[in-house]
């Protein structure tokens, strides 16, 4: 008797699921961070099923074709190492939800718990900022929540993978802010010529090069050109605090997350006055910088 015939209930695959993540030694961090939550957000998607709703359906007897479903998409995260928000295409930032696939990363920035409160108390005036700008945008997600924290704002996204692009429009379009979000494909700011922003956030890659050659499975899925950023991982940050000055308004604003890089930071830029701001599920992975402090 296999596998279909054996497991019978939505309980049953939940079960046999995080045994089996569990023995492979799976990595998350793509949207969960354990192998309950991931098995229970596959298995809930294939069935159509509410994501938030697991209890009432745990006793649920599955269809022969459903089984087979669950069955397929489980030994695809189990065989080839796929993060979860590929095979189901989206990835959750709160309550806003983004088309992902391979061309770009998936989402996991700290900007999103910043955005969810108008990047309070930095930013003092949210109806003050009337040009923003998220570079690197890679889904579009950040320049999606920026346009919802800031609602009197234009937002450029800015990505130099058309791929990316791609992925992102779609995004945009999902939300129908078409006509608030533009998509601008630029090496960071080379395309953006005089254009200056009130706000500028960056999620950059920062990946060091001694970090790249140890990434467990699941990240190499992702596309190398949105994590890897030379050997100390800040290559891309160095460029852009060269040539930010001309693109911030006199009281403009810079917020940069580098991840756990900001010892590596701070001895980098000795003499910037680095403003480390907290988020509620990190301390100290993102700086903030004032036009005039540049």
């Amino acid at each position: 008797m296999g596998l279909i015939e054996e497991l019978v209930t939505v309980r049953d695959w939940l079960r046999w699921a995080v045994s089996r993540f569990s023995e492979v030694g799976l990595f998350y961090g793509h949207g969960t961070d354990n192998a309950y939550d991931e098995a229970a957000w596959l298995i809930l998607h294939t069935l159509r099923l509410p994501l938030d709703r697991l209890e009432p359906f745990l006793d649920a007897r599955l269809t022969h074709t459903e089984r087979q479903a669950v069955l397929n998409i489980l030994e695809q995260r189990i065989v080839r190492r796929l993060p979860a928000a590929y095979l189901t295409n989206e990835a959750w930032l709160g309550d806003f939800r983004f088309y992902v696939d391979e061309r770009v990363i998936v989402p996991r920035s700290y900007f999103a718990e910043l955005l969810a409160d108008g990047m309070a108390p930095w930013v003092l005036d949210p109806e003050g900022i009337h040009t923003a700008l998220d570079l690197c945008t890679g889904s579009g997600c950040l320049a999606i929540l920026m346009a919802d924290a800031f609602p009197d704002a234009s937002v450029d996204a800015v990505d130099i993978s058309a791929d990316a692009l791609a992925v992102a429009q779609r995004n945009v379009a999902d939300y129908h802010l078409e006509d608030r979000v533009q998509l601008v494909r630029s090496d960071l700011l080379n395309e953006l010529k005089d254009r200056r922003y009130d706000l500028i956030i960056c999620n950059p890659p920062y990946v060091t090069a001694e970090s790249m050659a140890a990434l467990p499975a699941e990240y190499r899925h992702e596309p190398a050109l949105a994590l890897a950023s030379g050997d100390d991982g800040l290559d891309i940050v160095r460029r852009l605090l060269a040539a930010v000055p001309d693109h911030l308004t006199k009281n403009g604003l810079l917020f940069v997350e580098v991840g756990h890089n900001a010892d590596i930071v701070e001895a980098a830029f000795p003499d910037l006055p680095l403003t480390w701001v907290d988020a509620p599920s990190g301390e100290g992975k993102i700086f903030l910088l004032a036009r005039s402090d540049l």
